[in-house]
């Protein structure tokens, strides 16, 4: 008896209030102009195939990556400009629209909102129209926190209670999705090779919300 109540006791612990309450967003909206509007359509279009009057997305997947370097505010000042710099041949060659996520996450865990999770935002080829992008500030030299393992597992956990995620995946990973009826990509040429976030953060964060039975790899 005594240990069924101690087992209750942990339970009421883990569920309380006041650790909900520590899962903190900070609403920081980037720029989605009209002009952004009207290239994120267009995205939908030329290469989802999608047609729409709203640049929106039903969110199935989270991915999640890294900046590559920077901090909060440079990475910030890159996603609210509405082109693509010059320099991303690549990536300009298939669209002037700039990429962007719907968070970033600092390092030491805060959590920043930069549009709706239902905006479109392009972060991920082939998975845009059905992804949420999550940023985190670092770079394979510079190796994700503690904090953002913790802070990207809640809001994972938050976004997967609100929508109906399925997928929870690495930038890295996104290739799997290529032959499977998730992937829209009207380019077949059109793929880049990624190593962010890492197998170690992925890792982690899978660990911390393995209750919610997120796959990472398409069923067909």
């Amino acid at each position: 008896m005594k240990n069924l109540i101690c087992i209750l006791f942990l339970l009421i612990l883990n569920f309380s209030p006041a650790q909900k309450s520590d899962f903190k967003v900070i609403n920081k909206p980037i720029n989605y102009s009209e002009e952004r509007i009207r290239l994120s359509l267009e995205y939908l279009k030329d290469h989802h195939g999608l047609t729409q009057k709203t640049p929106t997305i039903v969110p199935k997947m989270i991915v999640l990556h890294y900046t590559a370097g920077g901090t909060v505010e440079s990475n910030f000042k890159y996603f609210n400009k509405t082109y693509l710099e010059s320099a991303r041949n690549t990536l300009k060659k298939q669209s002037t629209l700039n990429v962007s996520s719907q968070y970033i996450v600092d390092r030491d865990g805060t959590i920043y909102q930069l549009m709706e999770p239902t905006l479109f935002a392009r972060h991920t080829i082939g998975l845009n129209y059905c992804a949420i992008g999550i940023e985190n500030i670092g770079s394979k030299n510079q190796p994700l926190t503690e904090k953002q393992v913790a802070a990207n597992a809640q809001l994972v956990r938050y976004l997967t209670q609100k929508y109906k995620i399925e997928y929870l995946i690495g930038h890295s990973e996104y290739g799997v999705f290529r032959n499977s009826k998730l992937w829209k990509e009207s380019d077949p040429k059109y793929f880049t090779g990624k190593e962010d976030p890492g197998k170690d953060f992925m890792s982690k964060v899978r660990l911390q919300v393995g209750d919610l039975k997120l796959k990472e790899k398409p069923s067909n």
